[in-house]
């Protein structure tokens, strides 16, 4: 009778399984790619974290850990362990519940693709006949397969090919003996036996598996023991890509999103971006290192927080590990307890295990909190949780999250790509894209453009203009009287606009926006990109008074790069569908098409020729000496109470722009102009961008004739040109006589 009912049970219900064309037609949800220029992956987003693995590729070690594990008659059986089902029934049935399950591999991917988890009889019925189902029509390695690519891991990881990546930051391929047994281990419990999660139960688990595979013979007894002994190094951030791009990889997320927004997180889109992956890394490690050596040169502000040691048995508890787990990393800036405090040295819990040492050097940083007369909300001592970083020399130091933020940009002026961008000191901690979002006064920076909007008026850069002060009365400025002064507040008098541009003089920009009107100057700085609205046609627009984004100062200084071509920066080059196929991609107008013609070649060509005098003896002159070459031109930029600090500048095949300052705008502090500041951050980056690009400058456009000769050589129009008054003789004097580089030794003014 029982055979009879199980027979009617399988005619009535085999006929209504679902169809396999899921496993037959596999289609995973593949998860938004996103690569550098040169095929570096920086950014991955989708619920499922997962690579698809053919069978042919696992190696051997993975599959017999999988089958330890899971099931190691699968490849004998027919779908149905039918003495672990009794054996689980026994069990089930003695301890009244159902307790424990006998599923095989083919079991287990009836339920993931088919059917929910819960533990009922009627669902383990349909599980069974699937599993029937699908060993009759699918081979082997076709389900095993699927079972290996499809199985959650834990960390959003689908497959053992994503669990590998993100566990272990390795390709499945190659993973060794020891890592392998970790992984199989998790598809019993991912949460439970996490490595990240739960290191202790996670180990466990893999000596079991480790014990199967060497009892089932798939290792012996050399590899068992070594596997057994093999320390596992687990990754802790789950973002773990080639390059520091997040900034980017959002800003490609975004476009994607908006162009697929139906399967943007399933279908497997690769979205190429324009970043060169060495220079990304360049930029990023440079504005990381302005930025903390600006944090530095203004002390240290005590420990982020304590935590309560009473309750710890010993100074390697396992609650310290967790306390620490909580406590994000930032780059390269770890979260570390402090143990002891002692004389000469501290010694702290760096957060993933490690004891480490803080010597005397090192204290010197934080020695005003480290005194018993410090805060006691901020001293450093036993409990304290501070951050450590390694120096250049590999010895731990004590720093601290900086406060400050910036922005780095580097673009292509020949076609707009973006080569490198960095949107602020840590994606993770402040997600806000200071590049694209962050509007701020550029200070001096904007001078150029109104100097650009001079020359079409007939000046040139051997007009001589009046350094000297200067009262606006409030009908002018639009607000009330203003009195503006030079940075240094010294005044040298009159002087060519070229010296002018060079030690960023205000007063002369101030009497050049005066003469050629701030109307005319608002509408021609439009022709670089600049929102007309956001630059009010007051005289303070002469300082940079306006609105302006490291973006728009990026494309703008691209027109002198290229001689007068405004160029569309973009940062993703093509989207591709999990076939390869492209499906968008994006079509530049390069330098050189009339159509994005911005300014005249001949101006172009004069702005960047003043533009280099910045670099070799201005307030930008440490650039020419760090990097060892003439063809860089740039401006510097700080604004009032040095709240912004900038520095734009460029080489024929690069144009970068560094920003830094506080996001609740506050000073930067005495001296921290954008030459000392931003400056280092943009020549950090050059080093790299320039590193095999030979030493070029522009060529003379026609309708220029040469005006002055050594340092004071210029050039004017052919027509419509204002003839400039003569150069003082003094003037003249100087420069003759004045060596090549005469204020290299001077501190940068703006």
């Amino acid at each position: 009778m029982g055979v009879a009912v199980a027979l009617i049970i399988l005619v009535m219900a085999y006929p209504n399984l679902p169809s396999l064309d899921v496993l037959t037609d596999y289609r995973p949800k593949i998860p938004l790619r996103v690569y550098s220029a040169d095929g570096h992956l920086i950014g991955e987003f989708g619920e499922e974290r997962r690579a698809v693995v053919n069978i042919n590729n696992v190696p051997e070690v993975m599959k017999q850990a999988i089958l330890a594990a899971e099931d190691d008659r699968f490849y004998q059986h027919g779908g149905i362990d039918y003495a672990g089902i009794l054996r689980a029934t026994v069990t089930n049935l003695a301890g009244g519940g159902k307790r424990q399950g006998a599923s095989t591999i083919t079991q287990q991917v009836a339920r993931n693709f088919f059917l929910s988890s819960e533990k009922t009889y009627t669902r383990k019925l349909y599980e069974i006949l699937l599993s029937f189902k699908i060993e009759s029509n699918l081979s082997k390695d076709q389900i095993f397969e699927l079972y290996i690519n499809q199985i959650f891991l834990g960390q959003r990881a689908y497959g053992f090919a994503a669990a590998a990546q993100i566990y272990f930051a390795k390709p499945l391929r190659d993973i060794s003996i020891a890592e392998a047994a970790m992984l199989a281990g998790l598809p019993k419990a991912p949460s439970a036996y996490n490595p990240i999660a739960n290191p202790k139960r996670a180990k466990i688990r893999q000596q079991y598996v480790l014990r199967r595979m060497h009892s089932l013979g798939y290792i012996d007894d050399a590899q068992f023991d070594a596997a057994t002994q093999e320390t596992l190094v687990v990754k802790r951030e789950l973002m773990d890509y080639s390059a520091h791009a997040e900034f980017v990889a959002e800003m490609a997320r975004q476009i994607t999103a908006e162009r697929f927004p139906q399967e943007v997180y399933s279908r497997g889109l690769k979205v190429f971006t324009t970043l060169i992956k060495g220079e990304q890394e360049a930029a990023y490690s440079s504005l990381r290192k302005g930025v903390m050596d600006y944090d530095r040169r203004h002390g240290y502000r005590g420990a982020e927080s304590y935590l309560d040691m009473k309750p710890l048995k010993s100074d390697q508890d396992e609650a310290i590990d967790l306390a620490l787990q909580d406590i994000p990393d930032t780059g390269d800036l770890a979260p570390a307890l402090v143990l002891a405090v002692e004389p000469k040295q501290i010694k702290a819990y760096r957060k993933g295990g490690e004891l480490i040492t803080l010597n005397a050097e090192a204290m010197k940083f934080a020695a005003k909190m480290l005194d018993a007369k410090a805060p006691p909300n901020k001293r450093i001592m036993r409990g304290a949780i501070i951050r450590v970083l390694k120096d250049d020399k590999g010895i731990w130091q004590i720093s601290q999250l900086p406060e400050v933020e910036s922005a780095f940009v580097a673009v292509d002026p020949t076609n707009g790509s973006i080569r490198a961008l960095v949107g602020g000191f840590d994606f993770n901690r402040n997600k806000f894209n200071h590049v694209t979002q962050a509007w701020r006064q550029p200070g001096s920076s904007f001078k150029p453009f109104i100097y650009s909007a001079s020359l079409e008026k007939g000046f040139n850069g051997n007009s001589i203009i009046a350094d000297e002060p200067i009262v606006i009365n409030s009908a002018l400025t639009g607000s009330q009287d203003w009195a503006p002064h030079n940075y240094d507040g010294k005044y040298e008098g009159p002087m060519t606009m070229r010296r002018a541009l060079a030690r960023s003089k205000n007063m002369v920009s101030i009497r050049i926006l005066q003469s050629i009107g701030p109307h005319y100057a608002q509408d021609y700085a439009s022709r670089f990109g600049f929102d007309p609205a956001k630059h009010p046609p007051y005289l303070t627009m002469a300082l940079g008074a306006g609105s302006v984004t490291p973006w728009q100062m990026v494309t703008a200084y691209s027109v002198f790069a290229n001689g007068g071509y405004k160029i569309n920066p973009y940062v993703v080059r093509e989207i591709r569908d999990d076939k390869d196929q492209i499906l968008a991609q994006s079509a530049p107008i390069p330098a050189g098409d009339d159509s994005i013609r911005a300014i005249d070649p001949r101006n172009a060509f004069m702005m960047d020729s003043m533009l280099r005098d910045v670099t070799i003896y201005g307030t930008a002159a440490r650039a020419s000496v760090a990097l060892k070459r003439h063809d860089l031109a740039g401006k510097t930029g700080t604004t009032n109470e040095y709240m912004d600090a900038w520095f734009c500048g460029y080489q024929m095949t690069a144009v970068g722009c560094a920003w830094l300052g506080f996001d609740q705008p506050k000073t930067l502090g005495a001296k921290e102009t954008g030459g000392s500041a931003a400056l280092p951050i943009w020549i950090g980056y050059m080093s790299r961008a320039l590193q095999k690009v030979p030493v070029q400058t522009p060529t003379p456009p026609e309708g220029l004739i040469a005006n002055g000769e050594g340092r004071n050589l210029n050039y004017i129009y052919t027509e419509n040109a204002v003839v400039p008054t003569p150069a003082l003789e003094e003037e003249n004097r100087e420069a003759e006589t004045a060596p090549a580089t005469p204020y290299f030794d001077l501190q940068p003014s703006d």
